[in-house]
């Protein structure tokens, strides 16, 4: 399992520029908002990622006792599991590169249930102290996300609750440095992640990585 929490860690890295076009606006909010408040600015943005990937961890362990009663319950080889999450990883890829959007259609599962967690967060703004950042946080890992969805069936594959959660921790502090360094306003450095070759290199190393992971679980299954 350390290949996946690696994996998923380098998931979260090379989709930067992904993070930042999804969760900018949010990040960039809380950052200005921050800067009129008594309280430390770094302890309100590390509050709200921290909140962030306690969401993804929850939704990881989710996902993978979901996985862990397939498994057991209908008996589901756990290689099928596996294909499934690299399936997505090609998707994935196909994604960031805007080559297929496939993936959106996945992502539009996940906007009915934004739709009831997104007005909470009105109530967190303006963010004046940790608590407020770090529920928002909690609230804004549930926005509807390829990248996260296609990392949350690697912990679907894992079939382990706490597998699962760690995956996903794993992704969470792999998007850290981007969203951080979005916080710290270090805009060149944010263009060029958001920078069409970039976007496209990313796309083919998750692609790469998604073939290779097929190839093992077809291997595995047959």
């Amino acid at each position: 399992m350390t290949i996946d929490f690696l994996s998923a860690f380098l998931i979260g890295l090379a989709g930067a520029g992904h993070c930042v076009a999804m969760c900018g606006g949010i990040t960039t909010m809380l950052s200005a908002n921050i800067e009129k408040n008594a309280t430390p600015k770094l302890s309100l943005i590390l509050s709200y990622n921290l909140g962030r990937i306690f969401s993804y961890s929850l939704a990881g362990a989710i996902a993978g006792y979901t996985g862990s009663v397939a498994a057991q319950s209908i008996g589901i080889h756990l290689s099928w599991l596996r294909l499934v999450a690299a399936i997505f990883l090609i998707l994935l890829g196909l994604y960031i590169g805007q080559w297929s959007f496939l993936l959106n259609k996945v992502e539009g599962l996940g906007r009915h249930l934004w739709r009831h967690i997104q007005p909470f967060s009105k109530h967190c703004i303006p963010v004046t102290n940790t608590k407020q950042a770090m529920l928002l946080g909690c609230l804004w890992g549930w926005l509807p996300c390829g990248l996260v969805y296609s990392t949350l069936s690697w912990s679907l594959a894992s079939a382990n609750w706490l597998n699962g959660a760690v995956i996903m921790l794993a992704f969470g502090l792999g998007t850290l440095p981007a969203l951080l360094t979005l916080s710290s306003g270090f805009n060149l450095l944010i263009n060029g992640l958001k920078s069409k070759v970039m976007r496209k290199f990313t796309a083919v190393l998750i692609i790469s990585y998604g073939v290779y992971s097929l190839i093992i679980a077809l291997k595995l299954i047959f």
